[in-house]
């Protein structure tokens, strides 16, 4: 089966009250997470510390550089992710409508590109 990942994305709350109120939610998240699971399905997610704690690392040349915060500015952020291994984009876009996030951020689903799919002058020099 292929692999997706779901990317979530929201507005990144100053409002204690409101980030409390979706830490609240943890029961919803852990049912949805156990059902992914028992479905298996589930292959890996997390939640990510604020769009502070991001570094964009870029090469240009020879050099290095880095700049602290996110890649661009916008007013939604990459807050999670998840990876499910489904049939096709029907079973994850159903799995995606379940999460407790699309009613308050979105939520954006990519295929993975399999390892066998990625064009190599060498085969040998397959990572698995």
């Amino acid at each position: 089966m292929p692999e997706y990942m779901l990317l979530l994305y929201g507005s990144e709350s100053a409002d204690e009250a409101e980030r409390a109120q979706r830490w609240a939610e943890m029961p919803l998240w852990d049912q949805v997470n156990a059902s992914l699971r028992d479905a298996g399905v589930l292959v890996a997610h997390a939640p990510l510390h604020s769009v502070e704690s991001a570094t964009t690392v870029r090469v240009r040349g020879d050099e290095t550089e880095l700049t602290d915060g996110p890649f661009a500015v916008t007013k939604e952020v990459l807050a999670g992710y998840y990876v499910l291994d489904c049939a096709d984009l029907d079973e994850v876009i159903r799995h995606a409508a379940r999460l407790p996030w699309t009613r308050y951020g979105s939520v954006e689903v990519r295929p993975i590109v399999a390892d066998d799919e990625i064009p190599r002058s060498d085969p040998s020099a397959s990572a698995s």
